[in-house]
């Protein structure tokens, strides 16, 4: 099932994705999905973030083959980080190029997205806490993160977390193929069998940190191949079994 937030008549509405069309939903699917029986065309809503997130958390090197693009060690836990709420736009929405930054990356990753308070999971009880998943492109100004030695600034932009276009509820995470498209032309292309660590592993080591509550994003890491935009530029981050999210950098 492929759950949508949307805005419609200048509210916004969540629903669910039926072939051309939304069927729009009572309310927030965390607790429950609850349907109407109002039907509204896809082509006339503006697709949103489908997460209502706290907070962003991501990781860093999770894929095998970036590892190996990179020459690094495989790490002995995962490594996280944060992007901020401000940072987050929906499908077709478009990613700002900041004044001063010289390099700007595209990174093609699957996101999680929770569906009820978690705390200290284990990996046993994963799947009762995740709504679905989805696409998501952690842009990065890689000259900052050079800079700066830590992440924080190169990945906190307002426009630098696209999340989209919808929601999918049963995935095979095991066995996902996930690309991305520059310009039409192939730029990553890898599986999550490549993952490092998986789903389960990833959401019960956050949650061992700090509290996740619904609408949290979890997302798993890039494969290999990342590389700059410039602007005018169009990124496409496909995962089969989801869809394409799809950004110009403007």
């Amino acid at each position: 099932m492929k759950i949508a937030r949307f805005q419609y008549r200048k509210r916004v509405h969540w629903g669910i994705v039926d072939s051309n069309q939304l069927l729009l939903l009572k309310d927030e699917p965390y607790n429950a999905i609850r349907h109407t029986q109002i039907r509204i065309p896809l082509s006339k809503a503006k697709l949103l973030p489908p997460a209502t997130p706290t907070k962003i958390v991501l990781v860093g090197l999770n894929y095998r083959d970036h590892a190996r693009e990179l020459n690094m060690s495989v790490p002995q836990e995962p490594i996280i980080f944060l992007k901020p709420v401000s940072a987050l736009i929906g499908h077709r929405q478009p990613i700002r190029y900041p004044a001063g930054v010289k390099q700007l990356d595209y990174e093609a990753e699957l996101a999680v997205i929770i569906k009820k308070n978690a705390h200290c999971l284990s990996t046993k009880k994963i799947k009762d806490y995740i709504l679905g998943y989805t696409c998501l492109n952690d842009v990065t100004a890689r000259d900052l993160q050079k800079k700066d030695g830590q992440w924080t600034r190169a990945k906190s932009f307002d426009t630098f977390c696209p999340l989209g276009p919808w929601c999918e509820t049963e995935l095979d995470i095991n066995h996902a193929t996930i690309q991305s498209y520059l310009n039409g032309q192939l730029r990553q292309s890898s599986s999550t069998q490549q993952f490092i660590f998986s789903v389960e592993r990833l959401v019960a080591f956050i949650s061992g940190i700090m509290s996740l509550y619904p609408g949290d994003v979890i997302s798993t890491g890039t494969p290999c191949g990342v590389g700059p935009m410039k602007r005018g530029d169009t990124i496409e981050v496909s995962i089969s079994g989801i869809g394409i999210l799809s950004n110009n950098v403007a």
